[in-house]
């Protein structure tokens, strides 16, 4: 589920705003009437979608989009005549006066977008540091010496071990390094 955050600087709008969403299935986490209100959702949420007017109480879209966290996509309502000038690659234009198929679908379209980024995002390996990088070339070093073993099937052997035991590949790394150092 992607977080849903509405922003109008009158509360009325935004609450209408998130009914209408909610209608359709997407729930909308806060509504706020400041830009300071906001930042304090993108905050404490981490990612998700802004939907919000081209001015709030205390600053305009363009400023919040400054101080929002990068996580954040952005959907804002102008005139049709303010659409035109797209300030940036994570801000969507909606023109008003507003349709409400049109505010579903992009929002459903950007909603999907952020969790195939989250999801490509688990996919990735997370980067090792040089320390534990240190520790695995040392444990593949001692099989290889004292087994016979090339680099590809020591490395096998340790993500087997791994696996088997249920801890991750350095925690088992050092234990082969621990043990074959008695």
């Amino acid at each position: 589920m992607v977080n849903v955050i509405v922003a109008f600087p009158q509360l009325e709008n935004g609450k209408k705003i998130k009914s209408i969403l909610a209608k359709h299935g997407i729930q909308a986490c806060a509504v706020c009437t400041t830009g300071a209100q906001t930042l304090q959702h993108t905050d404490a949420l981490g990612d998700g979608l802004v939907i919000c007017a081209g001015r709030l109480l205390d600053m305009r879209y363009t400023q919040l989009l400054e101080y929002m966290p990068e996580t954040f996509e952005m959907l804002v309502m102008l005139p049709p005549e303010s659409c035109m000038e797209k300030e940036a690659d994570r801000v969507v234009c909606l023109s008003m006066p507003l349709k409400v198929h049109e505010l579903v679908s992009t929002v459903e379209m950007i909603c999907c977008s952020i969790a195939r980024r989250k999801k490509k995002k688990k996919a990735k390996p997370k980067e090792r540091s040089p320390k534990e990088q240190k520790l695995l070339t040392e444990a593949k070093k001692l099989l290889m010496a004292r087994n016979h073993m090339t680099e590809e099937e020591a490395h096998r052997y340790i993500q087997k071990c791994s696996m088997d035991s249920g801890t991750g590949l350095v925690e088992t790394a050092q234990m082969i390094v621990s043990l074959m150092q008695q």
